[in-house]
């Protein structure tokens, strides 16, 4: 009879219906494919059961998460290797699935790959995996947003800190060619300054605040007065001794608090970088106009937000499972179009678009290989679940930005008055 790695391979492309393109090692120690190709470990026959009973991304997810599959060799190519085999396909490939097992001989691999499994038991998903309420459940409400707000940052500021660096900042990093992170996160963060044209004494508002980097860059180096808000107790928390630590108590404030609760307008800016991402489709016309009526008459609001490509069949649009199971519950990308139509719709006056999603990829790469550098560290304090989910997702999504499956962009938008004066430069691009 053929080792275990052996038939495992063999059968998955019988059911896949192409050979698999990385090698595979079972839990005898067998091992089969490609040489000189990434190598998939199955650690126990419990991996082999969640691809089964959970067939493409999430039973994939739910066995790396639990620790029951793993990867020997470079993650990045694995992970471009198996897209074409999961991601592609459609969530779960059940589409292609369902086709395929009307062959006879791909239904009796089928059946060999559920007694190679063992006991024919579902596994219970991983702890990591978000649990919803068994009631209908309620998207981007004030409480479910809170919920998925907490569920991935209040994972634990040392855990952020190995990750994110000194800058503590989690958005996409603005780079030259041989910049650090933490230089490239700064001028990320003076960019964001200058295309608001921040002067001193002028109301910033920061939706999303997170650990108050961009809040304290504002004051200190723009001489703003900043309202920071975040739906995390532990941002706050950080953000506000960072605040103290700075000198900066008199002009930076770090509420916990939900935008749609901000009532004290007008501000001269507004600055929500990495958080639009939360707002969900039903509500983001919600959002934009919110934030149009927080401006005074000739302010300037800078979304920094996420893009998906479009669609054909917008109707078609999914969550991906793994990143709602596990990473940003309840996340929701749009297209670019949609966005500007959006902010226009509200109100707005939309100056400037730039993308800049090359400079995520590079981000990720470098989140990365901090989190590996740091591993132990990182799973003693976050414990090795939510260490493997963060490693996958960051891993994944720097190579969804290389490959124009997502990009990220800056839209400058204004508050422009009846008179038509939106106090821009008629060369915007000064700020470059």
């Amino acid at each position: 009879m053929a080792d275990a790695a052996s038939r495992l391979t063999s059968l998955a492309e019988q059911l896949l219906g192409t050979p698999l393109p990385v090698g595979v090692r079972a839990w005898d120690g067998s091992q089969a494919g490609p040489p000189g190709a990434p190598v998939l470990v199955f650690r126990s026959r419990r991996a082999l059961r969640r691809l089964l009973f959970k067939p493409g991304e999430l039973g994939l997810a739910r066995a790396w998460v639990a620790g029951d599959l793993g990867v020997d060799g470079d993650l990045y190519t694995a992970l471009a290797l198996m897209s074409p085999l999961v991601w592609d396909r459609g969530e779960g490939n059940t589409r292609s699935l369902a086709q395929a097992l009307r062959d006879p001989g791909v239904r009796a691999a089928a059946r060999e790959l559920l007694r190679l499994a063992g006991p024919p038991i579902p596994p219970a998903p991983p702890r990591e995996e978000v649990r919803r309420p068994r009631r209908l459940h309620t998207r981007h409400t004030k409480k479910s947003d809170k919920r998925a707000i907490s569920h991935h940052y209040d994972v634990g500021n040392d855990f952020y800190e190995i990750v994110l660096g000194p800058s503590m900042v989690y958005s996409c990093a603005y780079w030259e060619e041989a910049g650090t992170l933490e230089s490239a996160q700064r001028d990320k963060l003076e960019l964001v300054c200058r295309k608001l044209g921040l002067t001193p004494g002028q109301r910033l508002l920061d939706v999303g605040c997170g650990w108050g980097s961009m809040a304290i860059h504002a004051a200190r180096e723009h001489g703003a007065h900043v309202v920071g808000v975040t739906l995390s107790q532990e941002q706050a928390a950080y953000a506000r001794k960072r605040v103290a630590e700075e000198g900066l108590a008199n002009r930076v404030e770090i509420r916990v608090q939900d935008y749609r609760d901000v009532a004290d307008g007008p501000y001269d800016a507004i600055s929500s970088i990495g958080m639009a991402e939360h707002v969900g489709a039903e509500r983001y016309l919600e959002y934009a106009t919110d934030l149009f009526g927080l401006l005074r008459p000739g302010g300037r609001l800078l979304n920094h937000q996420i893009a998906r490509r479009p669609l054909r069949d917008e109707s078609a649009y999914h969550v991906d499972s793994f990143i709602d199971s596990y990473v940003f519950p309840d996340g929701e990308l749009a297209p670019l179009g949609s966005t500007v139509s959006l902010l226009e719709r509200a109100g707005f006056e939309v100056r400037d678009v730039e993308s800049i999603r090359e400079h995520y990829a590079l981000t990720l790469r470098r989140w990365v290989a901090r989190l590996e550098a740091d591993w132990t560290r990182a799973v003693r304090l976050a414990g090795p679940g939510r260490a493997r989910v963060w490693r996958l997702y960051m891993a994944a999504s720097a190579l969804a930005f290389e490959r124009n499956r997502i990009g990220v962009n800056q839209v400058l938008a204004v508050r422009t008055p009846d008179s038509g004066e939106s106090g821009l430069p008629l060369r915007a691009r000064t700020w470059n």
